[in-house]
């Protein structure tokens, strides 16, 4: 039970991973225009400022970009949220006053292989943060108190958040204005700029720095491209105190930080019980899946393109069941929630494991021109994984390359299948079931993402399955 145990936990680890990317407002869509039950996908371009002595930008050491790209989901429910750099659960909401546990994705870090500097300094990690939230909005602005405190025994330390916000809008155009204060208790002020004895030199002192205050100042905007695209482009400043100055390895006073990109939005989910439907009898549809294949040679678009050659250097499989819930039967594309189990099986390699992959589908469907039979569907899924072993293929190329893994991946799932009814006719269990192709693809987007461990790679697997509509 134990090991169960940890693999959930990690799951909820994941799950805050791509949801979260910072407590820092910057990295946030500004919300106030959209409405309750959206659904959205996009990306974002975060650059910035470190304030560490001889590092320039907030990139990684795994890769020569100075930005870090942001996959996201958004979303706006009655009881959960995830906003871009914030996700959790509401609370409380009577209009005025709200409360929300939320959790969050510190990108705060050093990397002391980027300057020589840094030689015999231990590294500064990137933690993962929950807590708790309350806000009090009116015509006059909104303030939020935030209150977060670190789950993966990092920092243990604690952040206190007081931010004020206010929102413009216009028929394309959302400004939102901010200006926050933050305070970390000494454990995170010491964790990030501290000095402890093993790492002090003569040009590196020993520095024990005390709690530390950030004033912050910045604003977001968005811009309504079209009914669905919406970009925005954000940036603040914070200005760093004494405590975090007068340390060894800070070599600024202030930081800046922007962020850059676009989201995809979906129509409102929740907004009635027939919202965004054209058939009321669909509400509810939801569909299991089974599937089973092998680790192929060849990428994601190559596999698309017919090159479907088992790997040659590994010999793996994969078997999984998927649960689908409709949530929008659009007038040219279903969008389905998703949830797959998969089971690794890795023969000689190493123990089997389990991988879980949560992702949207956008499933079209082709017609005969003369019945408007249903001929066949095709779809493509967005999404994230997370396995609890690194896949041996996984390995194997990494290794070659020289290149780190993780166990967190970005999910990408191309499907196409026919109709069983097409086949054996309309009465039968059959009837809504359907078989064909799908394949699975874990990415790591060019070692451009933070929190996929800047992996450039992944691994894919074709499979055949069967998936019954209820």
């Amino acid at each position: 039970m134990s090991g169960v145990f940890r693999f959930g936990l990690s799951l909820l680890m994941a799950v805050a991973c791509v949801l979260v990317h910072a407590t820092n407002p910057v990295t946030e869509i500004a919300t106030g225009d959209i409405s309750a039950g959206t659904l959205g996908l996009g990306f974002g371009w975060r650059f910035g400022d470190s304030p560490y002595r001889y590092i320039d930008d907030i990139s990684s050491k795994e890769t020569e970009e100075n930005s870090d790209i942001l996959p996201f989901y958004y979303y706006e429910g009655k009881y959960l949220f995830a906003h871009g750099s914030t996700a959790g659960v509401h609370l409380f909401d009577d209009g005025t006053f709200s409360a929300d546990a939320l959790i969050a994705y510190r990108f705060d870090r050093l990397e002391p292989e980027r300057n020589d500097y840094y030689e015999g300094v231990e590294e500064r990690e990137q933690s993962l943060d929950g807590g708790l939230r309350a806000s009090v909005r009116g015509d006059w602005g909104k303030v939020t108190v935030t209150w977060l405190q670190n789950t993966l025994d990092h920092h243990n330390g604690e952040e206190f958040d007081l931010t004020y916000r206010y929102n413009w809008f216009s028929d394309r155009w959302t400004v939102s204005p901010f200006a926050s204060y933050a305070h970390w208790d000494r454990s995170l002020t010491e964790y990030y700029y501290g000095v402890t004895p093993a790492e002090a030199r003569e040009d590196v002192p020993v520095y024990q720095p005390r709690s530390s205050t950030i004033w912050r100042a910045g604003v977001n905007t968005t811009y309504r491209w079209s009914k669905r695209l919406r970009l925005f482009a954000n940036v603040a400043v914070d200005a760093l105190d004494d405590e975090v100055q007068d340390s060894p390895l800070v070599g600024d006073d202030y930081t800046t930080s922007a962020m850059i990109g676009l989201a995809y939005e979906w129509d409102n989910l929740i907004e009635d019980e027939q919202a965004g439907r054209r058939d009321p009898e669909r509400a509810g549809e939801w569909s299991w899946r089974v599937n089973v294949g092998y680790t192929a040679e060849h990428t994601f678009h190559a596999v698309h393109r017919g090159a479907i050659k088992r790997n040659d250097n590994v010999e793996t499989y994969l078997a999984g069941l998927t649960l689908s819930k409709l949530a929008l039967d659009g007038k040219r594309l279903d969008v389905w929630g998703r949830v797959s189990l998969n089971q690794r099986l890795e023969k000689d390699y190493q123990k089997d494991f389990w991988e879980i992959n949560p992702y949207l589908m956008l499933m079209g469907t082709g017609y005969s021109p003369w019945t408007n039979r249903e001929l066949f569907r095709y779809g493509f899924g967005y999404g994230f994984s997370y396995a609890d072993k690194i896949p041996a293929v996984e390995q194997r190329k990494q290794e070659k390359r020289g290149k780190n893994t993780s166990h967190f991946l970005n999910y990408l799932e191309a499907t196409l299948d026919f109709p069983l009814r097409n086949l054996f006719g309309d009465r039968g269990w059959w009837r809504d079931c359907y078989s064909g192709l799908t394949i699975v693809h874990r990415s790591g987007i060019f070692a451009r993402v933070d929190i996929l461990g800047n992996v450039d790679g992944g691994s894919d697997v074709l499979t055949g399955h069967l998936e019954c509509k209820r």
